[in-house]
């Protein structure tokens, strides 16, 4: 039995931060930063059956060509994104009425649909990048016990020696090659970079003394087995390690909106976000 302390529920018997009950979850979960775009995501769907809300944790949950799905509002970074996985595996995969986990357990399709920047030159503004692998440059997972494959481990043995001076060690999450092969058959692959901030840890300076001012620049020039890092986001390594370690499929889908070797951000950044959610909504 889970104790109340661990598994904390609401007065209506709904999850403490998602606000939701097990019912109001879809096996098909779409994930966005913004809170603004669920209902961006939301307004494809045939019928909404779920409109619930708490914090920046919005849930919208309905019907697509007869698939169920829902879309959740995650926030900015893997510390939110501890919280929403947590919570929507929870949903999935204890009894509330019992706080004892199921027998029989459930695997849930979760996909990102996230803004990004681009660290690679030829990656145009506009592009939608699918995440092969994500490294995380957080502390996430240093308090979670999981198992890595040998393509992980072999990524984070080079990014490890990389940035030799870093005082934690980064971490690697892959996709799930069911999503990989049903949503982003057809799209550009690439390694991605999970930072724990926007400014400093994404190589920006505004008015900081930055530990790594050539962050971009040796982002840019890693390599290993002929792939390369590819963009840089705040959510992906998270949300792959935590669905590697549940038993659950994940997939990051990018709309690049920057070019950080070329310095531009896109001037149409509505016109990228409408385009990459219409992509992975057209293959569910």
């Amino acid at each position: 039995m889970i104790a109340d302390s661990e598994l904390i529920l609401n007065a209506d018997g709904s999850i403490y931060h998602l606000n939701l009950l097990p019912e109001d979850l879809a096996p098909t979960i779409i994930f966005v930063g913004d809170p603004d775009r669920v209902e961006i995501v939301s307004k494809h769907f045939d019928t909404i059956e779920i409109r619930k809300g708490k914090r920046e944790f919005i849930t919208h949950t309905g019907m697509l060509r007869k698939k169920r799905i829902s879309v959740i509002s995650t926030g900015i970074g893997t510390d939110n994104i501890d919280i929403v996985f947590n919570e929507i595996d929870a949903l999935a995969n204890i009894d509330f009425a019992t706080r004892s986990l199921k027998r029989d357990l459930t695997s849930l399709d979760i996909i990102r649909i996230g803004t990004s920047g681009s660290i690679q030159g030829d990656i145009k503004m506009g592009t939608i990048l699918a995440s092969e692998y994500a490294i995380g440059f957080d502390a996430l997972m240093q308090f979670y016990i999981k198992s890595y494959s040998p393509q992980e481990r072999e990524i984070q043995a080079a990014i490890q020696q990389e940035f030799s001076s870093l005082s934690f060690k980064p971490y690697v999450g892959s996709a799930s090659e069911k999503l990989l092969n049903q949503i982003a058959g057809d799209l550009p692959k690439g390694i991605t970079m999970t930072a724990p901030g926007f400014y400093a840890p994404q190589g920006r300076s505004v008015r900081s003394a930055n530990v790594y001012p050539d962050l971009i620049q040796r982002v840019n020039a890693f390599t290993i087995n002929g792939r390369l890092i590819t963009n840089l986001e705040m959510e992906t390594a998270g949300i792959y390690a935590l669905a590697n370690m549940f038993g659950h499929h994940a997939l990051s889908i990018n709309a690049i909106l920057a070019s950080r070797v070329n310095e531009d951000f896109s001037s149409n950044p509505k016109k990228i976000i409408d385009q990459t959610i219409r992509y992975v909504l057209d293959r569910l």
